[in-house]
């Protein structure tokens, strides 16, 4: 997130203004009742983005970082990728956890221990653009979310990949499906 960002998320916090709201905008709901879902807390996204972006940005790294942390014990690389691309390529030694099935229960059956220090990468790490590693918009970036919903879920050894390196780059090695 860029910095000159979080005085305008943080306003949007503070006054409750959406962005529906800020443009005038009716919220498309049929009543009050429609609109109202406990279990979904966008201003409560808000501020946990706040609070966690300084944090996230202390914890992105270096491809030599990332290569030496990566080989350290008690640390995982996890891609949240689709299972598809994962299967297609990913960094060797890389557990696969769909963004989508990023659930406390499912955390806990692949990282265990909340002290386990995880590494993260996304599509838009790579500068290639293939199938495999599809550039998104920078952000809708995976890395994003999946830093934001670790960091929720109580996992605060958490460091990112950095930089957009090409998949050739000697420092990471993939894993490639074979044709």
């Amino acid at each position: 997130m860029k910095m000159e960002c979080i005085p305008l998320l943080l306003l949007l916090c503070i006054t409750g203004i959406t962005p529906l709201k800020a443009n005038g905008a009716e919220s498309p709901s049929k009543g009050p009742a429609a609109a109202v879902n406990a279990q979904i807390d966008y201003e409560g996204f808000l501020k946990l983005s706040l609070e966690v972006a300084p944090y996230r940005e202390s914890r992105r790294i270096s491809v030599e970082d990332f290569v030496k942390f990566s080989a350290e014990p008690g640390t995982i690389i996890l891609d949240t990728r689709s299972r598809r691309n994962f299967e297609q390529k990913h960094i060797k030694g890389a557990v696969h956890l769909n963004f989508s099935d990023l659930t406390k229960e499912e955390l806990k059956r692949v990282v265990p221990s909340k002290n386990t220090r995880i590494l993260i990468y996304c599509n838009n790490n790579f500068r290639n653009n293939t199938p495999a590693f599809a550039l998104k918009s920078a952000p809708a970036a995976l890395n994003i979310p999946t830093f934001i919903t670790l960091y929720e879920y109580g996992y605060r050894n958490l460091y990112e990949l950095g930089p957009a390196i090409e998949e050739s780059d000697p420092g990471i090695e993939l894993y490639v499906a074979p044709d």
